[in-house]
Order: structure tokens, then sequence, then C-alpha cells
């Protein structure tokens, strides 16, 4: 395998799988271009990771929650985002601690450089899912709201997170009422043929197969959807009633 390295300053190189000293420092303040990256060099495996002393059991015992995913899904205009506020304005409000990842927040920074293809869906999804394993992880309750409209990649990020404290839940609102509700005016512009691969529209919505939970958003108000949302945490015991003793 190559690299190719291009450095800020001079190196001393030497026996830095020997040293492990100096295999840890040698990379320090460099500007580093992998061309097939690093972690197979010289078939070496480079395990960067750190061991804490606090372990997940510690961590949601404090906080008083376990950590899982709240992945919803569903259509542009399905209710996603408004869902994803609501439950965690009401989460908050019973003493949980709970993040919302969205599509136009990550897209922002994480996945900036990533477009609307099949291909690039995918590998969107995949991050957001890695993102989102390290929130459950801490203990945190992880709300995902992304369209991710392939089985394919919700069952992948299902494998990431793992499927024990995944809960993928499908926003299930009819085409027609997303598209009058389309507040960004995305639908009108892929009609118009100015947005491709456009899901709904120009690109399929695989719909959920078996989801922990199915939100009727087309009739129901925000609340009652958070409000069973909530009720699922609870049977699944990620988060305990208050008054219960």
């Amino acid at each position: 395998m190559m690299c190719k390295l291009t450095c800020r300053m001079c190196l001393s190189l030497g026996g830095s799988f020997k040293n492990i000293a100096l295999g840890w420092a040698v990379f320090v303040h460099m500007t580093l271009t992998f061309f097939d990256g690093i972690a197979g060099l010289m078939g070496h495996h480079l395990d960067t990771g750190i061991e804490s002393r606090v372990n997940q059991e510690r961590r949601e015992a404090s906080l008083g929650q376990k950590g899982c995913v709240v992945w919803l899904t569903g259509l542009s205009g399905s209710g996603k985002t408004t869902v994803a506020v609501k439950l965690e304005e009401e989460l908050f409000s019973l003493g949980k601690v709970a993040y919302i990842l969205d599509g136009d927040k990550v897209r922002q920074g994480l996945c900036s450089d990533l477009g609307f293809s099949d291909r690039d869906r995918e590998e969107n999804i995949r991050r957001v899912s890695e993102l989102a394993r390290l929130f459950a992880d801490s203990g945190l309750i992880c709300i995902t709201a992304f369209i991710s409209p392939f089985r394919a990649g919700r069952k992948r990020a299902k494998e990431i997170i793992g499927a024990e404290r995944f809960l993928e839940i499908y926003l299930s609102a009819p085409l027609d009422v997303c598209e009058e509700r389309d507040v960004k005016g995305l639908y009108k512009r892929a009609r118009a043929g100015e947005i491709e691969a456009f899901t709904g529209v120009s690109s399929p919505y695989e719909a959920p197969e078996a989801a922990a939970l199915v939100l009727d958003t087309a009739t129901d108000p925000v609340e009652k959807s958070a409000e069973k949302v909530i009720r699922l945490l609870l049977d699944r015991d990620f988060i305990r009633d208050n008054n219960t003793k």
C-alpha cells in the first residue's frame, strides 16, 4: 500500500511500530493526504481508540435513561422535524436528555460534501448512523429526522447502531398531503425538473416493512405523535415514568 504525506515541517522517521512514543507522535502538526488510507500501512493495524473508565451502564445510571436512537423516517413534509422537536421538548420536561439530528443540520457540516445521488444518500445515512451510535453510547436519546428512503440504508443504520436500541418509526403521510405542506417549495421545484432524484417524485421511497411504530401524521396532531413515541420508549424501558416507584 502506498500513501502520500504532505508535511509542514521536517520529520524524523524511525521504527515507529517498535517505538510506540514515536509511533503516536509522528503525525502531529502535519497535513496528511491519503491515497489509500493508513490503517493498513505496512501490514499493521493502528488502534487509536481509548478505554474509558466510565462505561455505558454508569452513564445511563447517572442520566436515569438508556441510550437509544429514535429513527424518524418518511417523505419530505411528513412531519419528521416537527415531531422530533416536540418529542425532544416532551422528553426534556420529563427530565430526560435527548438530541436531534436532522438532514438540514448535518448537510451544513458533517455531510456538506454530499449530494443527493443514491450513493451519496447512502453515505449520508452511514455517517449519521455512526454519529447517532456515539450519542446512544453516551446514554443519550438521539432523535434522527431523515427521509432515509431506502430499506437497505435503514437496515445498515440498524446494524451500526445495534438492533436492541434502534427504533425505526415511520411517519406515514400520503404524497399529496406532503406536497400541500411544501413549505420549502421543494416538491414544486422537483415537479419543474429543478431538483433531480427527489424522493416521492423522481426517486422512490421504500416504506418500512416492520417499523417499531407507525405515526399517522396526516391526521394526528404532533402532540399525539410525540406521546406515542414516549409510550414506546417507556414500553421498551429506555425511560421510566418518574411517578413510578
